[in-house]
């Protein structure tokens, strides 16, 4: 098995699969019912024993208790990071305003579905060849969201950060609003597998944690909640916040994406950092 065989598959996965395309049961407005909600996704590998995915400290923001990748497989070799950009009809659709188009309300809610379907596709495919794979995001325990008895705010503990992963294997770095700007931009989702299989790692192109973002301001002026701030970053209760009030009022469906969208990382990497080692 070889990173071709893999990324091959997957697109193909992405092309025909039913849980990349909004039902017409599930459409919010008839224009939506047969929407595509990802382009092929792009991959990143990185070795189980990868410093960053191994330590603590290395991580920066609060909140984050990472499980080193033989935690979850004792057999780790590799650790397989994916991006799923979103469609141009998706991104188009949540350009603009204070409030969430239903093109991003699917690709948030159907396109996880479809994020995790690939996750279980790509680790059945890599049993059938003999080896072992886990997929972190699907422990029940990965991510847990407390309230403080102290200050009532929300308190997050994340054991596998999917954007942090992908960093460590090369897809790309933060942005202010804490998205993961890839070669494909910033509006999309990333899924991860652990597994037994030896792949060769991707070799980053960048070596800082915000090497490609602008800090151009884009993200914050589009924030409906007022949650990210050009010089201290994303305020990540204010966002929760909002995001509760969306879910509040369109339950089951709920998310944002305005930092996301309009702006200069939507599908690439800013052209002012989009050197000749990257293309």
């Amino acid at each position: 098995m070889n990173p071709e065989t893999i990324e091959t598959a997957a697109a193909e996965f992405s092309r025909s699969s039913p849980e990349n395309f909004v039902p017409e049961n599930k459409a919010l407005l008839p224009h939506v019912s047969g929407m595509r909600i990802y382009d092929p996704p792009i991959f990143g590998y990185a070795d189980a024993e990868n410093e960053y995915l191994n330590t603590l400290r290395l991580y920066p923001e609060a909140g984050i208790s990472p499980v080193p990748p033989k935690t979850w497989l004792e057999s780790a070799r590799t650790v397989i990071s994916f991006f799923l950009p979103f469609t141009e009809v998706v991104r188009t659709g949540n350009r603009g305003g204070d409030y969430p188009s239903v093109e991003w309300l699917h690709g948030r809610i159907e396109g996880q579905i479809f994020c995790i379907a690939l996750c279980v596709y790509l680790s059945d495919m890599i049993k059938n060849a003999g080896f072992d794979a886990v997929i972190p995001s699907m422990d029940p325990n990965v991510f847990t969201k407390s309230v403080s008895p102290e200050t009532g705010e929300h308190v997050y503990n994340c054991r596998w950060s999917e954007r942090r992963v992908a960093f460590a294997c090369g897809l790309g770095t933060f942005s202010l609003s804490k998205g993961l700007i890839t070669r494909k931009g910033v509006a999309g989702r990333f899924g991860s597998l652990v597994t037994s299989v030896e792949l060769p790692a991707t070799a980053p192109v960048y070596s800082e944690l915000y090497e490609y973002c602008k800090k151009c301001g884009a993200c914050a002026r589009n924030c409906p909640a007022g949650a990210i701030d050009p010089e201290t970053g994303k305020d990540d209760t204010a966002c929760s916040r909002f995001l509760d009030n969306v879910r509040a009022a369109r339950k089951p469906y709920y998310g944002c994406g305005k930092c996301q969208t309009s702006v200069p990382c939507e599908a690439r990497i800013p052209a002012a950092n989009f050197g000749a080692k990257i293309l």
